[in-house]
């Protein structure tokens, strides 16, 4: 039997606990895995690695191609960056994957025939993290879709889908308030989902989406979704099925994976030996059948169903009249650990075949022909008197000797010049766009010297966005009353 070597992080908060637990249940099975360990988060912070990780760790992931990861504490509104994105992002793991399924009436769950798989992007969206303030009074982020990585997760969820016997893969996004980001991803949904013609495809805007998930997720089996989305959908979709600390989940890349609870690092129980380890043990079993051991998989996630059964519960799922016994982190183990080679009399026992080859793909973007036609110039403004109409006179004047039109002028969004409402609400950032007045393409030093006229007349560009079209086709957005 040969031996797989693979990378394991303790993580912080509760990490080393449920670690500890799932190792134990890992060596009791019998699993052929050796392990190296790594150290990730809050230690390597305070050795001064901004990342969270050193390079030695990174050499180590990456020999061996297989890391078992417990949750790592990302700082919330300030600090470091998160580790968990950093190294999704830098691995290439870009699809995870997300089982949810119920195990009612053994664990309070509302929803008894759930069982679904949420495919999340993981590498592009808002957590590409890319942040600015740019005012005294607004930040930004910036959200970005591409079309490469877009068709290799949509690609990736259909070929998921189809090698596990599932039957319809739901596409959510936002297009119809985002429809350049958003929109790109509904619309290469739409061009894979063609080429499964054995596979139901629809698509719902994610607001409704989710709600429909936490009223009737048996409405669902395969979701695929950008990465925001993704992250908040698992989770509901963890809690409703009884308790998101049974929620592993797999970093797929093509080198590369990452196996992980999908719970955080629970810094406010750490230390108590209550946690729930099932998450990790979960994503363990994902972790052997990646690895072609799905016996092995096997004979733990039945013992774990079985211990379910028994009633044998953590803290997080105890309920008295469900429940037999409150345990603790190590006791589940071992109840786990009692019960290797049983399988629940209930809950369907769980079965393994070859880990499937998935073909992931993306059909290179032809160029196309890309014109410069004008420029957004983005101004921190902030007199007592935030008139409109003043600010775009200033600039009309400025700009009119130059050849270009100021079309208009937004802030948040809303078009506040001109017509613009007294009741629209002011900051002191401000979009102003422009355009050749001959409606012309332009040229990049064209476009500099309306910025440099902004400044020579007293104003402050603090960004410039270029508008450009794509065979012909308009590639940025209108404003809100435009």
């Amino acid at each position: 039997m040969s031996t797989h070597t693979v990378t394991v992080a303790e993580g912080d908060g509760i990490g080393p606990e449920i670690t500890e637990a799932v190792l134990r249940v890992l060596e009791a099975a019998q699993a052929p895995l050796r392990y190296e360990q790594v150290e990730l988060g809050a230690r390597e912070y305070e050795r001064g690695h901004t990342s969270g990780i050193g390079p030695d760790a990174w050499d180590t992931i990456r020999r061996n191609g297989t890391l078992l990861k417990a949750p790592i504490t990302t700082p919330q509104g300030g600090g470091y960056k998160s580790l968990n994105v950093t190294l999704r992002k830098s691995l290439g793991l870009f699809a995870n994957v997300r089982p949810t399924k119920s195990y009612a009436p053994f664990v309070a769950s509302p929803h008894p025939g759930m069982d679904i798989v949420i495919v999340r992007e993981n590498e592009e969206d808002l957590y590409a993290g890319i942040e600015h303030q740019q005012t005294a009074e607004v930040t930004q982020v910036l959200k970005l879709i591409t079309r490469p990585g877009t068709e290799k997760i949509v690609r990736f969820a259909f070929e998921y889908a189809r090698a596990y016997g599932r039957r319809k893969v739901t596409c959510m996004t936002k297009d119809n308030i985002m429809k350049h980001t958003d929109g790109l991803f509904h619309r290469v949904f739409d061009e894979v989902a063609a080429e499964y013609p054995d596979l139901e495809a629809d698509h719902q805007i994610i607001d409704i989406g989710a709600a429909r998930l936490a009223a009737q997720p048996e409405r669902f089996d395969v979701i695929v979704t950008l990465n925001l989305y993704g992250d908040i959908l698992s989770d509901i979709a963890g809690q409703i099925a009884g308790s998101v600390g049974f929620a592993g989940s797999a970093n797929v890349g093509r080198e590369i994976s990452m196996f992980e609870a999908v719970h955080g690092s629970a810094p406010d129980i750490a230390g108590r030996g209550i946690a729930n380890p099932s998450g990790l043990l979960v994503a363990a079993t994902q972790m052997l059948v990646h690895l072609g051991e799905g016996a092995t998989a096997e004979r733990i996630k039945n013992a774990w169903l079985t211990t379910l059964e028994s009633g044998i519960h953590t803290a997080d799922m105890y309920r008295p009249d469900l429940s037999q016994r409150e345990v603790g982190t190590a006791d589940f183990a071992d109840a786990v650990i009692a019960r290797l080679g049983q399988e629940p009399r209930h809950l369907r026992p769980v079965r393994y075949g070859q880990q499937p080859r998935l073909r992931v793909t993306s059909t290179p973007v032809p160029r196309g022909v890309k014109h410069l036609v004008g420029v957004d110039v983005f101004l921190d403004w902030a007199p007592e008197d935030r008139d409109p109409d003043l600010l775009g006179k200033r600039i009309e004047a400025a700009v009119a000797p130059l050849g270009w039109d100021l079309k208009l002028i937004t802030n948040r969004g809303v078009k506040v010049y001109p017509d613009g409402f007294p009741e629209t609400a002011l900051t002191d950032h401000w979009r102003c766009r422009f355009l050749p007045a001959d409606g012309d393409a332009t040229t990049l030093p064209d476009v500099l010297s309306v910025v440099a006229a902004l400044h020579d007349a007293g104003l402050e560009p603090i960004k410039t966005e270029h508008l450009y079209t794509f065979d012909g086709e308009r590639g940025y957005s209108l404003g809100q009353g435009e």
